[in-house]
């Protein structure tokens, strides 16, 4: 293994250059966790807004459920994904494991929970502070999910980033579904612990730099978004 200082100078000189294989790592881990950012958030705003204004049985445990899916372990999500895609599963006439959509799918289960979750919450405190408003006033229910859902909006994309920040990171359940392959699955959490197994430090420093600083930049338009939704003021539904 490298000198920790001259591997440091190497990954520094990788990223300055725009190394091609870092690039097309880079590329795919943003293709792949951003693909399931869209269908988590396709499935897990409705859910979220349904479990959090609806009356039907069992939304208690609903509730539970939803919140107690924030935490899956990423190896099961994988291993269920594997299961069901795999040649005796029942989805595997589609032959998606060991390819990108396989790892969408992984991310996009692991995900949908924690926006459904948090949209739920975030739904919930809206409904309280305007549901006798929208009483007095009439407003039919589908139009005052949307207001509701739009008044929620910069909430709603803390939400989502929350998520991305989840994905772009997994690498348990990606390296199940995906295999790693070179130039087909390899993205920068599964590529990270490769090289660091082979003792190619300066790679593995240069993608792990690459990773912090999306994480940090998920991190940080959720934390303007909130305090930009926190300096509003008071909120506006236009119902």
């Amino acid at each position: 293994m490298e000198d920790l200082g001259q591997a440091i100078l190497l990954a520094w000189h990788l990223l300055a250059s725009g190394d091609p294989e870092l690039v097309e790592i880079a590329t795919l881990s943003l293709e792949v966790s951003l693909s399931a950012l869209a269908l988590a958030c396709a499935i897990g705003y409705p859910l979220g807004a349904i479990v959090g204004l609806g009356r039907f049985p069992g939304r208690a445990v609903a509730r539970i459920v939803l919140n107690t899916l924030m935490g899956l372990p990423p190896v099961v999500v994988g291993l269920f994904v594997y299961v069901v895609l795999s040649g005796a599963g029942p989805l595997g006439w589609l032959r998606l494991l060991y390819t990108p959509a396989a790892m969408v799918i992984a991310q996009t289960l692991l995900i949908t929970p924690i926006i459904a979750a948090l949209t739920r919450q975030v739904i919930e405190d809206y409904h309280r502070e305007y549901d006798e408003l929208f009483r007095a006033l009439q407003v039919p229910a589908l139009k005052a999910v949307g207001a509701l859902l739009w008044d929620a909006r910069r909430s709603l994309l803390t939400a989502a980033l929350a998520g991305f920040g989840r994905a772009i990171a997994e690498v348990g359940a990606v390296i199940i579904v995906g295999g790693n392959i070179n130039h087909v699955t390899r993205v920068m959490t599964t590529a990270i612990a490769l090289e660091t197994a082979k003792g190619d430090l300066a790679r593995a420093l240069a993608l792990g730099i690459i990773l912090l600083v999306l994480s940090l930049a998920a991190n940080l338009a959720a934390a303007a978004l909130s305090l930009g939704s926190g300096e509003s003021g008071g909120r506006r539904v236009h119902a």
